[in-house]
């Protein structure tokens, strides 16, 4: 049964968030599937719970529910997200920018977290996709979901500013950048990581936590695109 929420119409069915925001996998709002950075634009899906209202973020397509509570944190606007067209060559002449981009977040206070994709605190696959959009390339937002969309690369030929995937055989979990020389650098959890974002080598020599995800490697992508959502007619009264 739909409720009376107080949100604003808006004739494109897109709104803007004026503050960064967190986006949960459930309408309890519980535990974080993603987050909105300031300026990002998302659609209504539906609003027919109590606590939450469904969402899907417009730049990568990622679905979630916002808190009720956050609604005065989002307004209508006249201009629908439209993506950006960039070159192969451009990306790559963006790289040496993504770089700073995470080295700059590495030297920041920052743990891991589940969900984050707003300074200074990332999960892996956040990571990649705030480094990107920060040269205004976008990503998809989970690590398999990047891992599909990179063009795959031999591993023996990888050069800075491509992504390295991990997981098991079945599926990517987790994803960091090459920065070269045998290095990459990612945000990993607590339970074999760094609790944060760190360095690590690409090899069987290194220390445990490098070591640990080698055992985990899938192989690597290049990223030659930027992603462009589905137009979708998706919204529930």
């Amino acid at each position: 049964m739909s409720l009376n929420l107080p949100i604003p119409h808006s004739p494109t069915e897109e709104y803007q968030c004026n503050i960064d925001l967190n986006i949960y996998d459930s309408p309890e709002c519980i535990r974080l599937a993603t987050q909105a950075a300031t300026g990002r634009h998302l659609k209504i899906t539906s609003h027919h719970q109590d606590t939450a209202i469904e969402v899907c973020l417009c730049e990568d397509d990622y679905p979630g529910w916002l808190s009720v509570n956050d609604l005065q944190f989002i307004q209508p606007i006249e201009t629908i997200y439209q993506p950006q067209f960039i070159s192969a060559a451009e990306i790559q002449q963006r790289i040496p920018a993504i770089i700073a981009f995470m080295q700059t977040a590495k030297q920041q206070d920052n743990y891991y977290l589940w969900g984050g994709t707003v300074a200074p605190n990332y999960d892996c696959s956040g990571l990649m996709q705030a480094a990107f959009k920060s040269v205004g390339v976008w990503l998809p937002r989970d690590a398999y979901q990047q891992e599909a969309f990179t063009q795959p690369i031999n591993i023996n030929a990888i050069q800075p500013g491509d992504l390295i995937f991990f997981g098991t055989p079945q599926k990517a979990t987790h994803v960091g950048l090459y920065l070269g020389d045998g290095c990459y650098i990612h945000s990993s959890g607590k339970d074999q990581g760094r609790n944060g974002i760190g360095i690590d080598q690409l090899s069987e020599q290194g220390d445990q936590v490098s070591q640990s995800y080698y055992k985990q490697l899938r192989g690597a992508g290049r990223v030659v695109k930027s992603y462009e959502p589905h137009r979708k007619q998706s919204r529930v009264g």
